[in-house]
């Protein structure tokens, strides 16, 4: 994927199963990220499991543990792309417990897709006071994602089917809360979807012929293009630092501004500590430069991994630093 189209960064949110994982997978796979193959191995594991239903979701559930637990934990970064846009998605999980990594993921986004179970029960349970539908879309708001799209998931397991009638009332009472948190629900779009079987994910669906608006490919094409201060020093909060077997320390995060480039002297805040870039790196391919918006990892002489940690943030050492404040 070339660097041609604008890179932005989409979070999915909502409530434990409401089809947080299947949509973005069926998503994914659908825009040719993921070889076929690849779907089919999942589809033969999953059905080995019991888990049949979830083969999308498998996509972004890698690891072994996750898969067993039937759950995703940790953030899963995955890509495709739009006609008009190159997109990150950061998957956020719905568990409670998992809530730290759903507000570092979220605080990385530009939109927000919330997705909302439409079946008898799930959206009452996600809507409830206790539900992560509200506490999910509030915390979009507070951490700053001030776009959002809203899918009104599972349209092929209401009653009856493709209800319309359960689609108005879901929009009505969603409106009613985002309008709350501080969202505008005039500007939002409201697609009602199936993630499994795929209804107005891509292409419009017929089962759906009563909903006139975006399918959810083209609500992503409707987001407002983010606006990426390149023309500032360099920002990049450190989300994560590793260490590569043959590469060495590598520090991933996101340029918030400027821009970032091998052979850069960066300085990481707040202990001062300098260094060069050798290299940088998104979804595995070498970048001769970094700009906002972009999720990176980058290749750093010399410094041992705990020297680094998450939260620090990494500055060019010639352009006006970063400063511990007192």
């Amino acid at each position: 994927m070339g660097k041609e189209k604008v890179h932005i960064n989409i979070v999915v949110i909502g409530h434990v199963d409401s089809g947080k994982s299947t949509t973005t997978g069926h998503l994914i796979y659908k825009l040719g990220g993921i070889d076929k193959r690849v779907i089919e191995r999942f589809e033969k594991e999953a059905a080995e499991m019991n888990k049949r239903s979830f083969k999308y979701a498998w996509v972004l559930d890698k690891l072994k543990a996750e898969r067993e637990r039937g759950i995703t934990i940790d953030i899963a970064l995955w890509k495709f792309e739009t006609t008009k846009y190159y997109c990150t998605v950061i998957d956020a999980p719905g568990h409670r417990d998992f809530i730290k990594n759903m507000i570092t993921g979220t605080s990385q986004a530009d939109c927000a897709v919330l997705i909302i179970d439409s079946t008898t029960g799930g959206f009452e349970a996600g809507i409830s006071k206790d539900g992560q539908t509200r506490e999910h879309a509030l915390l979009a708001f507070t951490l700053g994602v001030k776009q959002m799209i809203c899918c009104c998931n599972k349209m092929d397991a209401t009653t009856p089917k493709y209800s319309k009638a359960r689609y108005d009332e879901i929009v009505k009472e969603v409106s009613s809360y985002l309008k709350k948190v501080g969202y505008n629900p005039d500007k939002i779009p409201f697609v009602p979807i199936s993630g499994f079987e795929g209804d107005n994910m891509i292409e419009r669906s017929t089962n759906l012929d009563w909903y006139k608006g975006p399918t959810l490919l083209e609500s992503l094409d409707m987001i407002s293009e983010p606006k990426r201060p390149t023309d500032k020093p360099l920002r990049l909060p450190l989300q994560d630092v590793y260490k590569i077997g043959g590469i060495g320390t590598v520090p991933v995060g996101r340029v918030e501004t400027g821009v970032l480039k091998p052979g850069m002297i960066v300085t990481f805040g707040p202990t001062g500590l300098t260094t060069e870039v050798k290299s940088v790196e998104m979804h595995h391919e070498a970048l001769q430069e970094a700009l906002p918006g972009d999720n990176v990892g980058f290749n750093v002489k010399n410094v041992a991994v705990k020297d680094l940690k998450r939260g620090f943030v990494a500055s060019n050492s010639k352009d006006d630093p970063g400063q511990g404040s007192s």
